[in-house]
């Protein structure tokens, strides 16, 4: 089973872009949003340093991962990539 993880922070430009991209995604696509500002302890046990940070994983394992806002069929063409 394929899933998302998206790292990222309400004060995060580039987070607020990409937030609602991820929003549409999540209609095809399960999606767990983790805001660092509360769980810094999952974000840093992942290796994020920079957000927003989405993360492919697939059987419980990662594949993956992109930094940055990316446009919805950018994300799209990721997960299928």
């Amino acid at each position: 089973m394929r899933k998302l993880f998206y790292y990222s922070a309400p004060w995060c430009g580039p987070c607020k872009m990409l937030g609602p991209i991820m929003d549409q995604v999540a209609q095809s696509t399960p999606v767990e949003k983790i805001n660092i500002d509360y769980e810094l302890d999952r974000a840093r046990a992942a290796n994020v340093s920079s957000v927003p940070t989405v993360i492919l994983v697939e059987n419980e394992q990662e594949v993956r991962r992109f930094v940055g806002a990316k446009s919805y069929q950018q994300v799209m063409d990721f997960i299928n990539g």
